[in-house]
């Protein structure tokens, strides 16, 4: 066999300008680079010398998919620097917010991003040409969870109302209202649509994955937890980076993050459902149960499922909170600045996001740090790519390219998130 090499400039259907590179020998798969070269973007070094209170708003500017985790992770970790606890309706509140971007972008990755992939398609607008109803209940679902965003945020992208210490403004029990008939409309249409995604072709692939996520005592989680890992992980969040550590790679523009001493390992929704399924809501199990994902999943083409199931889970959740909503005397808790450090994991739609801060005694910002859910796949995305490819090496390149890029989109890299690579330093007068 003569060496060959699958090489993808840019990455359709992912967040961002990715690329991929693998080359094959007669010696099998020799390299499998997934690449990303879009410029650093230097987030952590503009949050130095702001104000505590504007990490929130400048983070969120981060993604346009998923703003909420950013705001979520950034609010958690600078209240844990000035020891303030936001708790009652405004906690409910938060996590109200994270069902509407969790609703959002899973429905915008397995309908417009990865659904394509399995039934053959260029992209959903061909897709849309022979499944319409699918392709129209998909943006019906995705709208609701927009719309959460837009009433808790202040609008749907990049979101203005989250505050350190809770919200600018808090909605009354009217303004919930409304969502609460579709989100119903929207518990039935997500659960109806397991089964459709169950009976798509999966490949015959599974892998020996650390999973990591965060674990609560009682929910399925968001905003709070301990770091949990299939291999033993059992920590508070505040010890992350004595567990993990990033690493530069040349061919990327984004630091590899590796469990120490171990390598990969694996963030996101099959790493939540493997270490949570019993925090589910009953209805979420049962979709679980149908998809035949009921007793765990090592497939990560299967995670098109998990992110169907966790649909569910979101839009009984958003309405759960909205049933018992009673407005908070005050939209926020006094917060009082003074020098500390703090750190927060959340749970965004593609794993766990890790945001730390030192605040000096004025309130101002002295150094920031993000870890990305994508910079934490990028090496288990790679040594899929080349346990994947190794078996595949006689296809016809067209399709062994296709197969690949499919394997890249089954974590949903945000690739934009995940460029932030060097470490700048800013001296002033």
């Amino acid at each position: 066999m003569k060496g060959k090499v699958i090489k993808v400039d840019t990455l359709a259907r992912v967040e961002g300008e990715g690329s991929l590179h693998i080359k094959i020998s007669d010696a099998g798969v020799v390299d499998a680079k997934f690449g990303i070269y879009e410029p650093p973007r230097f987030f952590e070094a503009f949050l130095r010398g702001r104000s505590y209170a504007e990490a929130p708003d400048i983070t969120a500017r981060i993604c346009g998919i998923c703003p909420v985790a950013y705001q979520m992770s950034s609010a958690h970790a600078v209240e844990a620097a000035l020891g303030v606890t936001v708790g009652g309706q405004l906690r409910a509140l938060r996590r109200l917010l994270y069902c509407g971007e969790w609703i959002e972008s899973h429905v915008l990755h397995i309908f417009l991003l990865h659904a394509p992939d399995f039934l053959g398609y260029e992209d959903v607008i061909g897709m849309a040409r022979d499944h319409r109803p699918l392709v129209e209940n998909a943006l019906k679902l995705k709208k609701i969870g927009n719309d959460i965003v837009t009433l808790l945020g202040g609008r749907e992208i990049h979101p203005i109302n989250v505050r350190v210490g809770g919200f600018y403004k808090v909605p009354t029990k009217r303004d919930l209202e409304p969502l609460a008939e579709r989100l119903k409309w929207a518990v039935d249409t997500a659960a109806g649509v397991v089964p459709v995604l169950a009976g798509l072709p999966f490949p015959d692939f599974e892998g020996d994955y650390e999973y990591v996520a965060l674990r609560h005592p009682d929910e399925y989680p968001f905003n709070e937890g301990r770091l949990v890992s299939s291999k033993g992980i059992d920590i508070p969040v505040s010890e992350f980076e004595s567990n993990f550590v990033e690493e530069h790679m040349s061919h990327s523009n984004a630091l590899h993050s590796v469990r120490t001493a171990r390598g990969a390992y694996f963030v996101g929704p099959l790493a939540r459902y493997n270490l949570n399924a019993d925090r589910l809501s009953k209805r979420a199990k049962q979709g679980a149960q149908a998809a035949g994902i009921a007793q765990g999943c090592n497939n990560p083409f299967k995670g098109i499922l998990v992110r169907a199931v966790e649909t569910i889970f979101a839009c009984e959740e958003a309405l759960r909170i909205i049933k018992e909503y009673e407005p908070p005397g005050e939209p926020a808790v006094a917060v009082e600045p003074r020098a500390g450090t703090g750190s927060a994991c959340t749970e965004a739609p593609r794993g766990i996001l890790y945001h730390r801060y030192r605040i000096d005694a004025a309130g101002l910002i002295a150094d920031a740090k993000i870890v990305p859910p994508t910079a934490q796949n990028q090496k288990t995305i790679e040594d899929d790519l080349r346990r994947y490819a190794a078996p595949r090496v006689d296809l016809p390149l067209p399709d062994l390219t296709w197969q690949c890029e499919q394997a890249v989109r089954n974590y949903d890299p945000c690739i934009s998130c995940a460029t932030h690579f060097l470490k700048v330093s800013v001296e002033r007068e």
